[in-house]
């Protein structure tokens, strides 16, 4: 390899840089949906739903096992010590879906409350990416580090966030387009168990694109390390005000 082949340092760096920044976004991305045990979560009460549904028809025992499952994965969650809050959103959900149920005597209303979040979601992504405020930078923001800096620091990660927030919206209405109709014209247990084949799929899609998009970004700018700079320098500047008011009586001294 001659020299003009060898890759310059400058080059290796970039390399680096770039991939440190996706490995940060994949590591972001995978804490903020909760990876594959929030996914678990997310798929299991509904599939246990629509299973037991599937072979007896009891709307009662299928509801309270949902729960139930619902229930432990929350035990299990704070028993670990680990976040909680996938968890803790899916047992709303079932519990939602136990109370439409019971209270129609449908089992069908076990998923509407879900699908209904569903809808509701969609369209909050597509009015917030159209509003100049996607609600992907709202919610990884944070985890990111950056808060609301990409508003008006960093167009380009706006610019990211912007486009993952319609994917999202588009995703999920696209999935609202095919369960409600189902809501209406199948029976349960066949909108059951298109809807837990829907659960996962859309989501990845969503995802990846949204790394796609904020791979190709700046990177994020870490307003809590600009914070702590800010406090050690100013730390700095009053020991040195300090230090110069307590050599200042000793010169006058001397010069006496």
């Amino acid at each position: 390899m001659t020299s003009l082949d060898k890759p310059t340092t400058e080059e290796t760096s970039a390399d680096t840089s770039a991939d440190d920044a996706r490995a940060v976004t994949e590591a972001a991305l995978f804490e903020a949906f909760g990876g594959v045990r929030g996914m678990v979560e997310t798929v299991l009460p509904g599939l246990l739903f629509v299973s037991i549904y599937t072979v007896n028809k009891n709307l009662h025992m299928s509801a309270l096992a949902a729960l139930g499952v619902a229930l432990v994965m929350v035990v299990v969650r704070l028993a670990r010590r680990d976040t909680v809050k996938h968890a803790f959103s899916g047992v709303f959900g079932v519990g939602f879906g136990v109370i439409f149920a019971m209270m129609t005597g449908n089992a069908k209303d076990f998923y509407l409350p879900g699908m209904l979040y569903t809808l509701g979601l969609a369209v909050a992504y597509i009015v917030t990416a159209m509003a100049g405020v996607p609600l992907i930078g709202l919610m990884l923001g944070p985890v990111f580090k950056e808060n609301l800096s990409w508003r008006t620091r960093n167009p380009g990660r706006k610019k990211a966030y912007t486009k993952a927030s319609w994917a999202w919206g588009l995703i999920l209405l696209a999935k609202c387009a095919i369960l409600f109709p189902l809501y209406w014209w199948a029976d349960t247990t066949q909108l059951g168990w298109v809807l837990v084949a829907l659960k996962i799929p859309p989501f990845l899609l969503a995802v990846y694109l949204t790394w796609v998009f904020l791979a190709k970004a700046p990177p994020p700018i870490d307003v809590f390390a600009e914070m702590e700079a800010e406090e050690r320098a100013e730390e700095e500047r009053k020991a040195a005000a300090a230090e110069e008011g307590e050599g200042a009586p000793a010169g006058r001294h001397r010069r006496s």
